[in-house]
């Protein structure tokens, strides 16, 4: 990609998702504008900043902030970053920012988070799902801890391109982007499927993290959570083929061992928790579910940790 034409970059909801790749997109030149809510005066005084045990100190500052929509410039791409719990509210920010056929990129955990955005906004726009294998959170307003990984696996869900080569080269546009970035990226032929396969991390580590009140360290290193780990894992793979979507034997293992090299993790559920913030109980836990139970299986496992979820987060909030 040239430096000419580099595209205007739009972040919805500069949590630790949006802030790292926002950050990773602005010092590789792009021009990279970020929407806030409650953080905007402290990010627009101080910056963003992010610790990062892969790439050292970051900061960028002054950053493009607003803290409407309606302020930002028209932008190529919007990343959104925010939390699955508040999609329904974010696609007014989205079409107010977003220039005609612009691409829109999900970055977020859960299956089919895209379908629920795709009913409001206009048909005119680009629809991405992006898939972040990242240990990252933040610390506090503008302040986000970088501890380990940071690829974004992109793939189509829905818009104006309608044949797989239009949809591919869109794909492959947003790869270029993170890459240009120093940002590994893969395109994914099959969004539905990769969603599935992410979740086969999220649906174990998530809700283990706030039921068990432990990171990665403590999981792996306990021969019961282990067993439970590997069982929910198995019981994801199996709503997964039962969906249609196939997973690579030996996929379920690779994320287990990955694990275990991993600096102590504490997952965004944990995070959500502790912070007395909505847990994405509907979109990691109550759609899989529902699905499988479509296509006539049941994952008693998954069930069972997402009604105890489902306790836990209405005495949380």
């Amino acid at each position: 990609m040239g430096t000419i034409n580099k595209p205007v970059v739009g972040i919805i909801g500069t949590g630790a998702i949006g802030g790292f790749y926002g950050l990773m997109l602005a010092r590789a030149g792009f021009d990279v504008h970020f929407l806030l809510r409650s953080e905007f005066s402290a990010v627009a005084e101080r910056g963003l900043q992010v610790d990062s045990a892969v790439h050292g100190p970051l900061k960028l500052d002054p950053v493009q902030a607003y803290s409407a929509a309606e302020d930002m410039p028209k932008c190529d791409w919007l990343l959104v970053g925010a939390k699955t719990t508040s999609n329904a509210g974010l696609a007014p920010s989205i079409i107010a920012a977003a220039k005609p056929g612009a691409k829109v990129l999900v970055l977020q955990n859960g299956l089919d988070v895209e379908d629920s955005l795709r009913e409001l906004l206009p048909d005119s726009l680009h629809l991405l799902g992006g898939l972040c294998l990242i240990c990252v959170h933040r610390n506090g307003p503008g302040l986000i801890t970088h501890q380990a990984l940071g690829a974004v696996n992109v793939g189509y869900h829905s818009g104006p391109a309608t044949d797989d080569v239009a949809r591919m080269a869109i794909v492959e546009e947003g790869c270029e982007l993170f890459r240009a970035a120093g940002i590994d990226s893969q395109a994914m032929p099959n969004l539905h499927q990769a969603r599935w396969q992410k979740l086969i991390w999220n649906i174990p580590y998530n809700g283990l993290s706030v039921l068990l009140g432990a990171g990665t360290t403590a999981l792996m290193a306990d021969a019961d959570s282990r067993a439970l780990i590997q069982a929910l894992m198995a019981e994801v793979v199996q709503g997964a083929k039962a969906c249609g979507q196939d997973v690579a034997p030996g996929y379920a293992d690779f994320l287990f061992t990955m694990t275990e090299k991993l600096p102590d993790y504490w997952p965004s559920m944990y995070h959500d928790f502790v912070h007395k913030r909505p847990l994405e109980l509907e979109a990691i836990y109550a759609r899989p579910l529902a699905a499988a139970k479509a296509a006539g299986c049941e994952l008693p496992r998954i069930e069972a940790l997402y009604r105890t979820l489902s306790f836990i987060d209405r005495r949380n909030t």
